[in-house]
């Protein structure tokens, strides 16, 4: 079977996910609390509303059943879940138990776009290539 999705894709959402992850917890109560020009970390305060969350969840919430199948199982390979000779084993789990929460599940793993990248080299494609295509 082999992987479901464009590489190009993996790399927006390593590079979205990577954005993502600098975020901290927020130390103002809200958004227009923290003034860049005063503070300049308050940019990388993490709201719920947060657009770089809302434009990565939206991101992956667009992929179809395949794609988001072929990322979660990707993750796997990169994380040591399964090894890249298990690859569609991986994605046909990852069809049976994430079906409808894909964004909420990789938006919720730490390490998201290390695991990715790391997927994507096990599977025989260069991450750093990939990525500069995409920037």
């Amino acid at each position: 079977m082999g992987l479901e999705i464009a590489p190009e894709k993996v790399a927006h959402v390593i590079i979205k996910a990577r954005e993502y992850d600098v975020k901290v917890g927020a130390w103002n109560s809200s958004p227009e609390e923290g003034d860049a020009a005063e503070d300049p970390e308050s940019i990388l305060e993490d709201f719920a509303n947060d657009p770089t969350r809302a434009e990565l969840s939206g991101f992956l919430r667009m992929l179809n059943n395949d794609e988001q199948a072929s990322l979660i199982a990707l993750m796997w390979v990169g994380r040591g879940t399964f090894e890249a000779e298990e690859f569609d084993e991986a994605v046909e789990t990852a069809r049976a138990e994430h079906a409808n929460g894909t964004s909420r599940y990789l938006l919720g793993t730490p390490l998201l776009a290390n695991y990715l990248e790391d997927g994507l080299e096990k599977m025989g494609f260069s991450a750093e290539d990939v990525e500069s295509d995409v920037l």
